[in-house]
């Protein structure tokens, strides 16, 4: 439990070894449960005395060596504890035998400083005479910090429960007094295996029996008229000033002095700071107050109220469960209310979301007491990050007919923004808003505006962009009417982020217009939202750097007008900011520790479950990829924003067609495309286009597919939105590329002539990508400008030379040259393949890079200087196996491997016989951790 010191036991060990060494004599000092006995234990386990000569001396139990034991002529090793319970005879044997410790003696002596008689003195108020030879040295033992809390928690509990809630908690209610911690962590396992490692769980588990009986004991031993003081501590829960101490207990300034220094003396209370004074262990209250009559109790905790309430800040949420626990329901309900408008302004949303969540929840509430803090709920859910049970608490609430007509439309318009923003119930939140929007009108002109703008939010599916602009005009018109600066912020936030989704012209306008020197809290958090929105919106049309600009300035703005839902949805926008800028190194654990840190609130890490799916996807752990793609169960994907679930369709499709599961990824393309299609922001089809009409066409439905191209042609028209331009470009390549491989050998030319116009369509499309920058989706379409090029080349051949060379062997490099005309043509083709692989491999992306490679090895020419034949890789892994290898390792199937590498089942299974052989690996698991140590 406690390890001494390493100086200590060295001293220990120098006095034991020889006879010429110096005898040593060590004070240990330490409250109750602090470990002294085991580190008396400790002592005696150490090797150099020999056990004769170890001896035991408990004070207070009767017995114990004479004066004259002090002059053994043996080194003795002796473990003196509880000094605090010598009475004087004791004392005085026990200074004789320490002031005759001879060479090679050495005494450790463990008291507690709360308990001795004489403070200081822990041998009496006689002086003590201590040899000149003799080393005297103190070791004062502290309780654990939080990190060996955490390390004994883990022990006890393992990994599932030791959460940094239970943690922190159970560090905060021991003080870290390990006895204390340890029998807590007992208690606590007696909840196994129901324990889930919340705070709530560790307060309800109890006190510990040994500090129960300790501390109520000690409380005994006050004087009778002296005890309200300690009484008024264990209600206090918490440092205290001597004043106070008095005013709660009634016992009065003078007589409160008095019963405090005899508190103290008698170790019931502690000094914890300068002029502070409570337990020294906080769990100790609990086990007090317990003790109370409730006449008394009820007592204490009014004058608690009225005692905490003079305090500056004051804490409300304290002087409210006072309140309540002196039966003052009155007082309660306005401190209960006072505490969460300070919590509000202070941008503590979550302990105002916790307290009036659990306030509303009671039964028996007066009506006006719901009407006045429903509303606060709402909205400091709607700003910070809530919890599910705000939810059901203001949908019970909204159903009261005696709510005001004003209060229940502005609690409706707070739910509906909750069930879209939050919960992704986003046709239910429509619904919800649409009758806010409408109770408002009349009632409440501000709050109506603010639910016309939360209309003209876009990113929902199911209803169409031209209904978001007619919310629109009506949302400005009210904002207007009603005059409210925030307001209008709000409003104005919203159409930044609809006109920029959406491509307008005017919307770089409209982000100028954005109010960030505002000295109005409120108008600055509805600024910050509107420049996320922006960036979010530039991000997704392909404006990375001025996306990255808009984010960090709405990033800071919400940190510094409190907007924590507003901060959290601009870290995802970075996350897909980094995946389409190709800043992949370590992005998975980063998407990983976001969904990990909003775990109560999934639905705000929507953006990070699609980005670790979409580099799933690349790095070819398929199984993984479905899993983050489909958010892991959490929600349905068909509640992901609009934009969102086209990517993540987008990605779903293209694994589908890996899968040469055409038919299942032409109906999955249709559904989602018509998703964004009756939605009309043409931009948000960028990362489904060119998938989809891959799908269609390889499906057999070329005219879907034609259709699909033209009305992404015709969505966009002039609009700015660069990404979706590429992939306008990158859609039309596909769409030409598979009509010229399904033209058949009778028409060889036009199959060529369409591979070419193919191939330069990529490469346009490359070209875009790269001016964005957007290195995956370039390193893609110059794959695809290659493949149509070397598949041109070989129609372009003549059919003796496409039928007798070249031919892949089996490690996919070629037996012999490419046909000598073409290969002045074909060589940049191949240089640039090359080149696209590396950058593949560059990003991470395992899947790809293979696929690449293997493309490369059907025309790479033969080295000049390599014999014929196969070349021999002996016990190293031949570039074929370490390829297949790693796709193996990363979860792909032998049938998808040999979809990717264009082989066989048959031969991809040798070639991973071929790589576990070479490494020696017994299952695939094992080959990952063989290829990882591969140098």
């Amino acid at each position: 439990m406690i390890t001494t010191c390493g100086s200590v036991l060295r001293s220990f060990a120098r006095a034991l070894t020889g006879p010429r060494a110096e005898p040593v004599l060590m004070f240990v000092e330490g409250a109750a449960g602090e470990g002294k006995s085991h580190l008396l234990q400790e002592l005696a386990d150490l090797p150099d005395a020999p056990e004769p000569a170890r001896r035991w001396w408990r004070c207070g139990a009767g017995g114990g060596p004479s004066e004259e034991d002090g002059h053994r002529p043996e080194a003795t090793l002796w473990l003196v504890d509880d000094v605090h319970r010598a009475d004087e005879d004791e004392l005085r044997r026990l200074r004789g035998v320490l002031e005759g410790l001879g060479p090679g003696s050495a005494a450790a002596v463990t008291y507690r400083p709360e308990e001795i008689e004489v403070p200081g003195l822990p041998l009496g108020g006689t002086p003590m005479t201590y040899p000149g030879r003799l080393t005297v040295l103190t070791n004062r033992l502290a309780p654990w910090d939080e990190e060996r809390v955490r390390r004994a928690t883990e022990e006890a509990l393992g990994g599932s429960g030791c959460t940094a809630e239970a943690v922190t908690r159970l560090h905060e209610r021991t003080g870290g007094v390990p006895r204390v911690v340890v029998d807590l962590l007992a208690m606590v396992r007696e909840q196994w295996p129901a324990f889930t490692g919340t705070a709530a769980e560790v307060d309800a588990a109890g006190v510990p029996p040994r500090l129960a009986e300790l501390v109520l004991s000690r409380t005994h031993a006050v004087p009778p008229e002296h005890r309200p003081v300690v009484w008024a501590a264990a209600v206090l829960d918490g440092p205290a000033g001597r004043d106070e101490l008095a005013a709660v207990s009634g016992l009065g300034a003078g007589t409160g002095t008095g019963a405090l220094l005899g508190a103290l003396e008698g170790a019931a209370l502690a000094e914890l700071g300068e002029g502070r004074y409570g337990f020294a262990v906080p769990l100790a209250a609990s086990a007090v107050r317990a003790t109370l009559p409730g006449p008394v109790r009820q007592d204490l905790h009014r004058r608690a109220a009225n005692v905490l309430s003079r305090r500056q800040p004051v804490d409300w949420a304290a002087v409210a469960g006072h309140h309540r626990a002196a039966g003052e329901g009155h007082r309660w309900l306005r401190a209960v209310e006072r505490a969460a408008e300070s919590a509000e302004a202070s941008g503590r949303h979550e302990q105002a979301i916790t307290l009036l969540e659990r306030t509303l929840a009671l039964p028996g509430l007066p009506p006006q007491a719901r009407a006045r803090l429903a509303p606060l709920l709402a909205r400091n859910a709607v700003t910070g990050l809530r919890s599910d049970q705000t939810v059901e608490v203001l949908a019970q609430i909204v159903q009261d007919a005696a709510l005001p007509p004003a209060v229940r439309g502005e609690l409706r318009l707070d739910l509906g923004l909750m069930l879209c923003n939050q919960m992704g119930r986003s046709h239910e939140g429509w619904q919800v808003l649409e009758v806010a929007a409408g109770e408002l009108r009349d009632v409440r002109s501000v709050l109506a505006a603010r639910a016309m703008a939360a209309l003209v939010t876009p990113y929902w599916p199911g209803v169409s962009v031209d209904v978001h602009r007619g919310w629109l005009i009506q949302a400005v018109a009210a904002a207007d009417d009603s005059g409210d600066a925030a307001m209008r912020t709000a409003v104005l936030a919203n159409h930044v982020g609809l006109a920029m989704s959406c491509a307008d012209p005017e919307a770089w306008e409209l982000v100028e217009q954005l109010p960030v020197q505002s000295t109005d809290p409120a108008c600055l958090r509805q600024a910050a939202r509107g420049l996320c929105n922006a960036a979010d919106s530039a991000v997704w049309l392909g404006f990375y750097e001025r996306g990255a600009d808009l984010l960090a300035a709405g990033r800071d703005l919400s940190a510094r007008s409190g907007a924590p839902y507003t901060e959290h949805s601009a870290m995802g926008t970075r996350l897909l900011q980094q995946w389409w800028t190709g800043r992949w190194l370590g992005l998975d654990k980063r998407c990983e520790d976001f969904v990990a840190a909003t775990a109560d609130m999934p639905f705000i890490a929507s953006d990070a479950y699609v980005v670790r799916g979409l580099l799933a996807v690349a790095q070819g752990d398929w199984g993984e990829a479905r899993s983050w793609l489909s958010q892991q169960g959490t929600f349905g994907t068909e509640k992901l924003p609009v934009p969102l679930g086209a990517a993540a369709a987008g990605a779903v499709i293209r694994l589908a067609l890996a899968r040469q599961e055409v038919t299942a990824a032409a109906e999955h393309a249709r559904a989602a495309w018509k998703v964004v299609a009756d939605k009309g922001v043409w931009p948000w089809a960028a990362e489904l286009a060119p998938w989809a009409v891959e799908a269609l066409a390889r499906a057999g439905d070329g005219a879907g597919a034609h259709t699909m191209v033209r009305n992404f042609a015709q969505g966009l028209g002039r609009r700015d939105a660069p990404a979706a331009r590429a992939a306008l470009v990158w859609s039309r390549a596909v769409l030409t590329e598979t009509e010229a491989e399904a033209s058949g050998e009778a028409s060889a030319e036009g199959r060529r002539s369409g591979l070419l116009e193919a191939a330069a369509l990529y490469g346009e499309a490359a070209a875009a990508y790269g001016e964005l920058p957007r290195p995956y989706s370039q390193a893609l379409t110059t794959e695809g400008a290659a493949r149509c090029a070397i598949a041109a080349d070989t129609e372009g051949a003549p059919d003796d030379e496409r039928a007798s060379g070249p031919v892949p062997d089996a490690e996919g490099a070629s037996s012999g040259p490419a046909p000598a005309p073409e290969e002045d043509v074909i060589l940049p083709v191949l240089a640039e393949l090359e080149s696209c692989a590396q950058r593949f491999t560059d990003l991470g992306a395992v899947w790809d890079a293979a696929r690449a490679r293997a493309l490369l090895r059907t025309r790479q020419p033969v080295r000049k200087g390599r014999p014929p034949g196969r070349p021999s890789h002996a016990d190293q892994l031949s570039p074929r196996e370490e390829e297949v290898a790693q796709l193996a390792v990363s979860g792909l199937t032998n049938r998808e491997i040999a979809a990717t590498l264009h082989l066989s089942p048959r031969t991809v299974e040798q070639h991973i016989a071929g790589a576990m052989r070479k490494t020696g690996a017994l299952s695939r698991r094992d080959l990952a951790h063989r290829l990882d140590a591969t140098p």
